[in-house]
């Protein structure tokens, strides 16, 4: 259970409780040995997923039973994801635990109120106890190496908001063709085939990262080559006037006095 109940980022005594609650199966025993297995930790991930989205443990029980029972509630399979890979996540961002002390050694001095305030509406960490949870190692370490960059954590918070805006939309944009092109009308797939959407959704995932990535790469290319471009031409303006500056044409006066032209 401890085990579990940190793989998930949850205090054990949470875990307890959704047992409690039903809502999660019980483990598997071998004598006083109780095995928890990677449907577990899926559907503790589906219940944190929907309790973001807003639902109550209530309505999130009812859905569980529902589904077990063999009930779709108008496309309730896709939204739970409890059968199989349907539960896998699409990220592979590992969740980090953190005291006050280890969030100082990360941020010094930016581990501000103010910008523990920023993260928690964002959603980067959220309450775990008397300690942190982070949602992403890969983004605590980011931004930790940006913040000893010298960028202010309050901008890369700042910048990772605008960032989440944009990624959702691309999300919002891709799950739309996919919906619309490869699995049509979910509410007309039967919880027998539901399998067909966990095969799809294994097949797409690595295309639509390689699709991010990429233009993320092309952006970044663009965006730096204008900048270095820009660059260069202000010092080339620079450096322009500033050698006509140095080697100021001479004078008349400076010249001394002139020989007459002879003619011819």
């Amino acid at each position: 259970m401890e085990e579990l109940a940190e793989a998930a980022g949850i205090p054990v005594r949470t875990l307890r409780f959704y047992r409690e609650r039903r809502l999660l199966p019980p483990p598997r025993r071998d004598g006083r040995i109780a095995w928890y297995s990677e449907s577990h930790l899926a559907r503790l991930q589906t219940i944190a997923a929907l309790l973001e989205r807003g639902h109550t443990l209530g309505g999130i029980a009812e859905l569980i039973t529902a589904w077990e029972n063999g009930r779709t509630l108008n496309g309730v399979a896709e939204l739970l994801g409890l059968g199989g890979t349907l539960a896998a996540p699409w990220s592979d961002e590992t969740p980090v635990v953190l005291t006050p002390q280890e969030l100082a050694d990360y941020f010094g001095e930016d581990a501000s109120p103010e910008n523990l305030t920023a993260a928690l509406e964002i959603g980067y960490i959220s309450v775990a106890g008397e300690s942190a949870l982070h949602t992403s190692r890969r983004l605590l370490d980011v931004s930790a190496a940006l913040v000893h960059e010298g960028v202010p954590l309050a901008a890369v918070l700042a910048a990772g908001r605008e960032v989440r805006g944009h990624v959702d939309a691309i999300a919002e944009l891709f799950t739309q063709v996919v919906k619309t092109h490869v699995l049509g009308p979910l509410d007309d797939v039967p919880p027998e085939q539901a399998h067909r959407i966990s095969d799809a959704m294994q097949r797409l995932r690595p295309l639509a990262k390689d699709i991010v990535d990429a233009e993320m790469s092309l952006a970044m290319e663009r965006r730096v080559r204008i900048e270095i471009e820009a660059w260069l031409r202000r010092q080339a303006a620079a450096t322009g006037s500033g050698a006509g500056a140095a080697h100021p044409e001479p004078s008349a006066a400076s010249r001394g006095p002139q020989r007459p032209a002879e003619d011819d």
